[in-house]
C-alpha cells in the first residue's frame, strides 16, 4: 500500500536526518532515563523556584519558561530535579529530553538550526511519534534546554518550534543580554523567571539552622507601598531572630553561592579558588569571550573591568576614571566608551548589576551607573580580601566599616534588582538635592531607600536624602526606608522606616 503524501514526506525528511555518532552518544549520556539508567546524583535541597516551575510545567500559561541567572546558582540542578519528579510520577522516559548545549562542542558548525534538528531526531529515534501526536494523546513531551545563549538564533528556533508543535519547554541561560534579545522574537510565548544566588531562607534550610519564613513568597508589589508592610517585616525578623542571625552569619562568611554554603566546612582558600574558576573565569573566558558576529573580546580587559567592579562596589565611578586606571594597569589605550561596553557585558552575565540613574518624567539625571555584585564572596575571592558584614566582626575591625558599608549597599542593590518586579534606580547628588542610594518604582509610586550600615545613625544627617525626596511631590513618595545594621534604633520621623539588612534580605 502506497503511503499517503504527508506520511511519505515525513519519512523522507526523517530519513535524511542523521546526527553524528558522537553527538548521539552525548545526548544519550545527558538523558540516561531513555535506557532506564539512573540520573546523576542530585542534591535533595530544592531552591525556591522549584514549586513555581513545576506548576508551570503542569499548567503552562506560556509555551516556554525561561530561567535566567548567573552561573553556578543551580539552574541545571533545578532541571534535573524537575525531570526526576516527572519520572517518579510515572511519565514515560521517552517523553523527556534534556540538552545541555555548553556540554556539546560537536554542535559548533554542525547545523544551522541545532535545536530543531535535535528535536526532529528525538521524535524519530526516541519518542517514535511527533510532539503533536503526543499532545493529542494528552501525553505532552517535556523539552529541557540548558545554557541556550551559546547557540546562534536560539530564539528564532524556539519560536519556530512552539509555533508548530505543542510541548512543554523549559530553557535556562546565564546571559541576560541574549535572553532579552530573544524576548522580542518570543513575545507572547515566554514566561521569564530570574533566579539569583541563595536567599537567606534558603541558606537557613540548606545549613539546617531551622525554618526562616519570608514575609512574602509571591508577587504582591502593591503591599510594598504600605509602611505597614515594612514594619511587619521588621517584626517578623525579630520573631525569628535566632535563625535569622545564624543565616546572616553564614551569608557574611561564605556568601550566597550554593557551592560555598554546601561546602562550608572547607577552607576559604578552597572555596574562593572554586568560585574564581567555575564562576568568574568561566564567564570571562567562555560566555563573554565571543560577542556578536564572532567578534572576540579582550579577556584581560574583561578581567580588569571586573576587578574594578569589585573595587568600586556600591559606588558610581566615572568611566573616564576607570579608563585611566585600566590604561595604567594594561599599558593600553582604553577609552571610557569601551569601559562602558565591557561593564554592560558583565551586567549581561548577571555577575553584577549596573544600576542606572533615575529618570523622572523622561528627564534623565546626569550620573553614572552604580555597580552591585551578585555576591560579595566573588569580590572576596577575586581580590583576595575578606570584609566581614557581621556587626560583631566589624567591631573588631572598625577600619573596615566604610568598605563594609559599600558592600552592604551593593548587596541591597543587587537583591532588589533581581526580584522581577519593582524598577530600581539610584539618585545621584545634583545641586541642592542630596543623593539617594536606591529608588524603587512600583506603578506610579516610588520608595527611596538609603543604606547606612553602621552602628550609630544620625537621625538628621543620615536621613536628609530620604526626607528631601519624600517632600517633593513630583517624586510620588510618601515614605522611605533606611537600611541599617541589625540593632540600629528606629528613626522618630514616622515617614522613615528603619529596616535592618538581615530583615530586608528575608522579605522574599
Amino acid at each position: 500500500m502506497k503511503p499517503k503524501n504527508g506520511e511519505w514526506m515525513r519519512n523522507y525528511l526523517f530519513s535524511e536526518l542523521r546526527l553524528p555518532d558522537e553527538l548521539v552518544r552525548d545526548l544519550e549520556r545527558q538523558n540516561p532515563w531513555w535506557q532506564n539508567q539512573p540520573l546523576p546524583e542530585i542534591p535533595r535541597f530544592r531552591r525556591w523556584p522549584y514549586d513555581k516551575l513545576r506548576q508551570r510545567l503542569d499548567q503552562p500559561i506560556a509555551p516556554i519558561v525561561v530561567v535566567k541567572g548567573p552561573r553556578q546558582i543551580g539552574k541545571t540542578t533545578l532541571q534535573l530535579q524537575l525531570i526526576q519528579s516527572l519520572l517518579e510520577e510515572g511519565v514515560d522516559p521517552r517523553r523527556i529530553i534534556r540538552v545541555q548545549f555548553d556540554d556539546l562542542p560537536v554542535l559548533s558548525g554542525l547545523f544551522k538550526e541545532p535545536i530543531l534538528r535535535i528535536v526532529e531526531w528525538f521524535e524519530k529515534n526516541v519518542l517514535g511519534a511527533t510532539l503533536n501526536a503526543q499532545a493529542l494523546r494528552k501525553e505532552p513531551v517535556f523539552l529541557f534546554f540548558d545554557e541556550v545563549q551559546n547557540l546562534g538564533a536560539w530564539d528564532v528556533q524556539l519560536k519556530s518550534l512552539v509555533d508548530h508543535v505543542t510541548a512543554r519547554v523549559m530553557v535556562t541561560g546565564s546571559s541576560a543580554l541574549w535572553i532579552e534579545k530573544g524576548r522580542d522574537s518570543l513575545a507572547g510565548r515566554i514566561l521569564s523567571l530570574e533566579v539569583g544566588t541563595l536567599r537567606l531562607a534558603e541558606i537557613a534550610a540548606l545549613r539546617h539552622f531551622g525554618e526562616l519564613r519570608p514575609l512574602q513568597t509571591e508577587n504582591g508589589w502593591q503591599d510594598w507601598l504600605s509602611p505597614h508592610f515594612w514594619r511587619e517585616l521588621v517584626k517578623q525578623a525579630e520573631k525569628q531572630a535566632p535563625v535569622l542571625a545564624k543565616a546572616f552569619s553564614a551569608f557574611s562568611r561564605q556568601g550566597t553561592y550554593p557551592l560555598a554554603q554546601v561546602h562550608a566546612d572547607l577552607s576559604w582558600e578552597d572555596i574562593s579558588s572554586q568560585l574564581n574558576e567555575t564562576v568568574v573565569k568561566r564567564v570571562i573566558e567562555h560566555d563573554l569571550r565571543v560577542g556578536e558576529r564572532g567578534r572576540k573580546r579582550d579577556p584581560q580587559l574583561l578581567e580588569e573591568v571586573f576587578r574594578m567592579g569589585c573595587r568600586y562596589i556600591g559606588q558610581s565611578p566615572n568611566p573616564a576614571t576607570l579608563a585611566r586606571e585600566t590604561q595604567r594597569v594594561l599599558s593600553a589605550n582604553i577609552g571610557p566608551q569601551r569601559i562602558r561596553h565591557y561593564l554592560e557585558f558583565l551586567d549581561s552575565s548577571l555577575l553584577l548589576r549596573t544600576i542606572k540613574p533615575l529618570e523622572i518624567r523622561f528627564k534623565k539625571r546626569h550620573g553614572y551607573s552604580k555597580l552591585c555584585l551578585c555576591d560579595h564572596a566573588l569580590r572576596a575571592a577575586w581580590l583576595r580580601e575578606v570584609i566581614p558584614l557581621e556587626p560583631a566582626a566589624l567591631e573588631k575591625t572598625p577600619h573596615l566599616s566604610d568598605l563594609a558599608g559599600r558592600i552592604a549597599e551593593s548587596t541591597v542593590g543587587y537583591f532588589l534588582s533581581s526580584l522581577n518586579g519593582p524598577g530600581v534606580a539610584h539618585l545621584p547628588e545634583r545641586g541642592a538635592d542630596p543623593e539617594v542610594d536606591f529608588i524603587l518604582t512600583i506603578g506610579a509610586q516610588r520608595i527611596p531607600v538609603e543604606v547606612k550600615y553602621r552602628r550609630v545613625i544620625d537621625p538628621l544627617a543620615d536621613t536628609i536624602g530620604l526626607r528631601t525626596f519624600i517632600e517633593k511631590s513630583v517624586n510620588h513618595a510618601t515614605f522611605g526606608i533606611l537600611i541599617s545594621q541589625d540593632d540600629a534604633p528606629a528613626i522618630k520621623d514616622p515617614r522613615i522606616i528603619t529596616v535592618p539588612l538581615p530583615a530586608l534580605l528575608m522579605v522574599r
